[in-house]
């Protein structure tokens, strides 16, 4: 029996899927600490994680999935970013109002508080508005918001212009112990539209100014993994890594439906022997490269996990080479979703072939998994720089004079990778450091138990 008396808050994740994933988990840490919580995601993106919910109880009864319009017909395309954000802006601030105003007005209820993704800073203006207390998510890489906050500074020392275009291009280091960046892939800045690039730039700068008022500032990361970058943002407290293996449950917020065929099949694999290959929800492939990535897996002989959305390239299933299907029917299973964090933490698991998100590079390092990186966009550059650079648990692929990943580059990599048993033993040294912030005395289960005593008082 849920009592009025406990604290309630409202949830609210930028609408896409490596958003939505985070922010569910910390609503599921508070529900288990007893709060109420009601998550809202855009209409359509409700609609998706319901569907893959079916005949599953992945949700605690303490939270309320519901959800607001993103201002875009149900047939427009989510994918063009600078469309979404400014139909974002004009209609979703009003809509949350309402839907606080809505709940408020039913008898001995108020909202505590309302935790926003830094991506959605408008909704602290919201919170502030109506008096509520607040608190933002920042679901990426501390590094990710640390470049953030120093736009201003990018500009003054001549990086990049008044629009986030970089004058020339140059590599950068923010500050000693941190990866290099490369001026061209700041993660506004390669969209490869102007328009694009200047909806995501004054989005960031104008998130930046919203989270300001934020009473808290979470971010989906550890000191350890990023002691360099933390210290640049002191008010950024580390709640990471948000994981449901943390409160012994089962990862929700997905937009497709799980395969659980890809566990059974785990389980008959050797231990330490198969690549997982998964490149997230935005990942896409044109056809050439997608049958080299094929042929690749093949060349390698060793058994493989691929995870092969619908829309990961034109028309998925006719685009393997001719053949290549029947020829790796014994060793390799393809999946359209796969339950990732189930599967990283599965014993036969070898490398995790990856886009570099930061959900994914969460997950990977938290079970002690070596990477092959192939980022797509955003902050996976960034994100392939602290594998492969900073904690030295991965390799990068080189491309060919054409920008290919070749089937023999990615068993060469494959075989130094699987080859060099370091990477397998820093990797489950990172693991333990990694895990042990969210264990009894660590930085990021202090950091969630403050913010819980601090609601409730």
């Amino acid at each position: 029996m849920i009592i009025a008396s406990t604290p309630h808050v409202v949830v609210i994740p930028y609408p896409a899927q490596g958003h939505v994933i985070p922010l569910l988990e910390f609503s599921q840490c508070l529900a288990k600490h007893g709060f109420r919580v009601t998550f809202v995601n855009s209409e359509y993106d409700h609609r998706r994680v319901l569907k893959s919910l079916e005949g599953k109880n992945y949700i605690g009864e303490n939270i309320h999935l519901t959800s607001i319009p993103d201002g875009l017909e149900p047939w427009e395309n989510r994918n063009d970013i600078g469309t979404l954000n400014e139909k974002i802006l004009q209609v979703m601030p009003g809509k949350l109002e309402e839907l606080i105003d809505e709940i408020s007005g039913k008898e001995g209820e108020k909202i505590d508080c309302v935790i926003a993704d830094a991506n959605m800073g408008w909704a602290m203006e919201v919170a502030e508005k109506m008096n509520i207390r607040r608190a933002v998510v920042w679901p990426a890489s501390a590094l990710a918001l640390v470049l953030s906050f120093n736009i201003p500074k990018l500009i003054d020392d001549g990086i990049i212009n008044n629009n986030g275009t970089p004058i020339k291009k140059q590599m950068i280091q923010l500050a000693p112990n941190l990866p290099t960046m490369n001026s061209d892939n700041f993660f506004w800045a390669i969209f490869g539209d102007l328009r694009t690039q200047k909806s995501i730039f004054d989005l960031t700068v104008n998130n930046v100014k919203a989270t300001k008022v934020a009473d808290y500032m979470f971010c989906n990361s550890t000191y350890d993994l990023e002691s360099a970058a933390f210290p640049l943002v002191p008010e950024l407290l580390p709640i990471g890594p948000l994981l449901a293996s943390n409160r012994l449950g089962d990862s929700a917020g997905y937009f497709w439906a799980e395969d659980s065929n890809s566990l059974k099949w785990l389980d008959k694999q050797k231990p330490n022997s198969v690549i997982y290959i998964a490149f997230g929800s935005t990942t896409i492939f044109d056809k050439i490269q997608f049958e080299e990535l094929a042929l690749g897996l093949e060349l390698c002989n060793r058994p493989f996990l691929w995870v092969v959305r619908q829309d990961i390239t034109k028309d998925a299933n006719d685009a393997y080479p001719e053949g290549f299907q029947d020829r790796v029917a014994t060793r390799g299973q393809i999946v359209s979703w796969a339950p990732q964090q189930k599967v990283l933490s599965h014993p036969s698991i070898s490398c995790f072939l990856s886009h570099c998100g930061w959900n994914s590079t969460m997950e990977g390092v938290s079970n002690g998994v070596p990477f092959l990186c192939w980022p797509y966009f955003a902050d996976q550059l960034m994100n392939e720089s602290y594998i492969c650079d900073i904690w030295n648990v991965g390799l990068k692929f080189n491309r060919n004079e054409v920008g290919i990943i070749t089937r023999e580059e990615i068993k060469d990599k494959v075989d130094q990778l699987l080859g060099d048993g370091n990477f397998k033993a820093r990797a489950l040294e990172l693991k333990e450091k990694t895990m042990s912030s969210v264990r009894e005395g660590g930085s990021s289960k202090k950091t969630l138990q403050n913010f819980i005593e601090w609601i409730k008082a």
